[in-house]
């Protein structure tokens, strides 16, 4: 078994889901607990990694070969790490940081709701475009792809989130986001659910149809990178109403979130 298996290369790319999730979290779990600057300081030290993900787009997007394919896919990664590392601590989110208003509803609540991640959405805007000059012409589209994948996956749930779905787990939402909680609506599904879980799961079908057409062996496993990745973004969709023990993946390997004044019982 070789790196350009088809099956190695959905294998890896779970994995990848998996320890970047977990690293994220974890480093964002130590910062809550951590001094005032914690977050900030974690975001900016981790600028090399972006920059690497950045120029790992560039290089590998001249030829598919399977190394380049990899190498394409981890870049991404490396560059969505850190958005979501920036977003998740606080340092690149939105304008509005306070909590919902009660009885907020329609057009004024999704506008409010906007504000607290435009910076956010924004900065994942400039990186799609970015990516996508750096791409254009190229042999080599992994990375492209994989980063439009996560991007939708992102867009969808996030709209799901606000709309409503039956199960949110809220238990890793950091310090600095324990606003955001408020714009979460928990309730039956609407029509943002199927529309995005649809959409996912025609993605991956496409991309396993790939791959298994290809002939070329960077291709086999650039495709089944991007199968797996989708495949996951769906499988992401159906947690948020399946109610299947998730957290689990990561708990473990995480220290206890930072205790509040909330959290100490009043002294009898």
């Amino acid at each position: 078994m070789t790196f350009a298996s088809p099956f190695i290369a959905a294998g890896i790319a779970v994995f990848a889901w998996w320890f970047f999730t977990g690293a994220i979290l974890l480093v964002v779990r130590r910062a809550d607990g951590g001094d005032a600057v914690a977050h900030g300081r974690n975001v900016f030290l981790s600028v090399p990694l972006l920059a690497l993900g950045a120029a790992g787009v560039v290089v590998s997007a001249s030829a598919l070969t399977v190394t380049n394919a990899y190498v394409a896919f981890f870049s991404v990664l490396l560059i969505w790490g850190w958005i979501e590392l920036a977003f998740l601590s606080g340092v690149i989110t939105g304008s509005e940081r306070r909590a919902c208003p009660d009885g907020l509803t329609g057009a004024a609540r999704f506008e409010r709701a906007w504000r607290t991640i435009s910076h956010h959405e924004l900065l994942l805007l400039a990186a799609l475009a970015l990516i996508t000059l750096a791409t254009a012409g190229a042999e080599n589209t992994i990375g492209f792809w994989t980063y439009v994948i996560l991007f939708v996956a992102r867009i969808s749930a996030k709209l799901n989130l606000f709309f409503g779905v039956p199960r949110i787990n809220t238990e890793f939402v950091p310090q600095p986001l324990q606003h955001l909680k408020s714009y979460f609506r928990q309730g039956p599904i609407t029509a943002a659910f199927p529309i995005g879980v649809t959409f996912l799961s025609i993605t991956a079908v496409c991309f396993a149809e790939r791959w298994i057409s290809a002939t070329d062996p960077a291709a086999t496993a650039g495709f089944a990178l991007l199968t797996a990745m989708a495949t996951l973004a769906a499988i992401e969709h159906w947690l948020m109403v399946v109610p299947l023990p998730d957290a689990k993946l990561w708990r473990w390997m995480l220290p206890s979130p930072p205790t509040t004044r909330q959290d100490i019982p009043d002294e009898l």
